[in-house]
């Protein structure tokens, strides 16, 4: 078995080299290398900067943007101004971007009308404002007319960056007629029915533009009034105000003032009268962004009685200074004087003597806007009046009543209530309305509070119907006060509603047109016992302004 294993193994050995010689023996091939696989030598790709980037996918969120805008809605005074329903009220709707400019027209009760306003100077380091306007009318009654005169000049100057200098001058004249006649067909000389008053002003102030090193603020002032009668009884009235604050660290001042009021009152054929009242106003203040504090006293000198009145005011507000809490207790001193009486009522004889009225006032109430439109406030008071002047028809000098007295009344409390909303879009539209009701209790001599209002309310609108056109209204209305009739009995006159509109639209850049319309109702109503006031009369005219500022 083993010789045949190894003469395979030769056998296969034989077989193996014979065709190894075959191949080597082969000619007819040509001479060749022949390569199966081969290294090809190839650099590696080096990195290089792609300057052909993918942009970004576009970002469709919007950007949520937070804007922090002022509230544009304005906080108004508690208690609506004095009503005058026979002055004629005629006014414009729009707002001029000029800087001077003259009103003019005329109107169905024989009324002229002629406004003007005239500015000089750059309105930042100097300034002078010349102001004039006379209007006349003249009702159905016998001599249901008056007129009125104003003009004034107000001016201010820098000095440096230090001080700012205001100084102004104007006069006044008022004629009317004591129109209330009554039985109507009574007969009276035209020189006693006359009724008119002339005034003289002028002031002058200064105070810091800037702080002192000391935190010192200061803001002296001085004014002058000549007022008289057409009866050559004459009044001036000087009042000095010395108001001074020095800062305390960031969030404390303390104020420091006096005032001099001194009048002097020279009767025809009569001695003169002094009035002098002075007071002091010391007190602290605490402000911070969400609170307003401040505490005090007023002592004053009243003709040499002496009163302490409290000063204390308190105005709370949350973080977003949209609501605020109000409180206060205060007292001061009301100077009755001549002018003051005249302003009231001008049918009045001239009082024998006069009593300052001393007013102290404990009130809360709370203010606040919702959104930026919106706006609201209210008030709750209980005042106290002392020496508070009355207004009572003359029925005893063969008048008719014609003329009024003025009586005192020692002592009068009031409940007072007072509210306000308003509605403002930019300067497009606005609708704000205010009421006032006065409750008159504990009078001591008289039976009731004669001439005084105790309901009163009133609502104005603006409206830029276009851009180039204007629209106002404004509504008042009130009850009727308490009069004294010959018997010295008591009654009241019926409440009064007042509607007026006016109208305004650009016919040229530098030309308006007007139209007012007043006591559109036709009501006749008294503000005064026997003095109704003009039904429905209306006006209408054009505005030339100039020097327009370019926009």
């Amino acid at each position: 078995m083993m010789r045949k294993a190894l003469y395979k193994i030769f056998f296969l050995g034989i077989g193996i080299f014979a065709v190894a010689i075959s191949y080597s023996q082969d000619t007819t091939k040509k001479k060749s290398v022949e390569i199966i696989s081969g290294f090809k030598p190839v650099l590696k790709e080096s990195a290089k900067i792609n300057f052909g980037a993918t942009p970004p996918a576009p970002d469709t969120t919007k950007a949520k943007l937070s804007y922090d805008i002022p509230n544009q809605n304005l906080f108004f005074t508690y208690q609506p101004g004095s009503l005058k329903p026979l002055a004629l009220s005629i006014d414009t709707a729009g707002i001029f971007d000029n800087s001077s400019y003259v009103k003019a027209g005329f109107g169905s009760l024989r009324t002229p009308y002629i406004q003007a306003g005239i500015s000089f100077g750059d309105g930042k380091t100097a300034g002078l404002n010349i102001y004039a306007k006379h209007v006349a009318s003249e009702g159905k009654k016998p001599f249901q007319k008056f007129s009125n005169t104003d003009v004034q000049l107000r001016g201010f100057f820098k000095t440096g960056n230090y001080l700012e200098w205001n100084a102004g001058i104007g006069t006044k004249q008022e004629r009317t007629y004591r129109y209330g006649i009554e039985p109507a067909n009574a007969s009276f000389p035209t020189d006693s029915l006359k009724q008119n008053f002339q005034t003289i002003a002028g002031k002058v102030s200064f105070h810091n533009i800037n702080k002192t090193q000391f935190g010192l603020t200061y803001a002296p002032e001085v004014k002058i009034d000549v007022f008289s009668d057409h009866l050559k009884n004459s009044e001036s009235n000087t009042v000095v105000n010395l108001p001074l604050q020095k800062t305390v660290g960031k969030v404390f001042a303390v104020n420091l003032g006096i005032t001099f009021d001194l009048t002097r009152l020279t009767p025809k054929s009569k001695p003169a009268v002094n009035n002098t009242m002075y007071y002091l106003s010391p007190s602290v203040l605490f402000k911070t962004p969400k609170v307003n504090l401040q505490a005090g006293i007023r002592p004053s000198w009243d003709n040499g009685d002496f009163r302490m009145f409290p000063n204390i005011l308190a105005e709370i507000g949350t973080e977003d200074k949209r609501f605020y809490f109000l409180a206060g207790w205060t007292g001061y001193v009301r100077k009755t004087t001549y002018q003051y009486l005249a302003s009231q009522n001008p049918w009045l004889w001239l009082p024998a003597s006069f009593k300052n009225t001393w007013i102290e006032e404990r009130f809360a109430g709370f203010k606040g806007s919702v959104e930026d439109h919106f706006s609201y406030a209210a008030k709750v008071g209980f005042n106290k009046l002392s020496n508070q002047p009355l207004f009572v028809n003359d029925t005893a000098t063969g008048g008719g009543g014609k003329s009024f007295v003025v009586v005192n009344e020692p002592r009068i409390n009031v409940l007072n209530l007072g509210g306000q909303i308003g509605f403002t879009i930019e300067e497009k539209f606005s609708l704000t309305t205010g009421w006032t009701f006065n409750q008159y209790t504990g009078l001591r001599v008289n039976k009731k509070a004669w001439g005084l209002i105790p309901l009163e309310m009133n609502t104005t609108m603006r409206v830029q119907v276009i851009k180039d056109l204007w629209l106002k209204g404004d509504l008042f209305a009130w009850t009727g006060p308490q009069y004294m009739r010959k018997d010295g009995s008591h009654a009241q006159l019926n409440g009064a509603i007042d509607l007026n509109a006016g109208l305004e639209f650009k016919i040229t850049k530098n030309l308006n047109l007007w139209s007012q319309f007043n006591n559109i109702t036709n009501r006749k109503y008294q503000r005064w016992k026997q003095y109704p006031v003009y039904g429905f009369n209306f006006a209408g005219g054009v505005v030339l302004s100039f020097d327009q500022k370019n926009k």
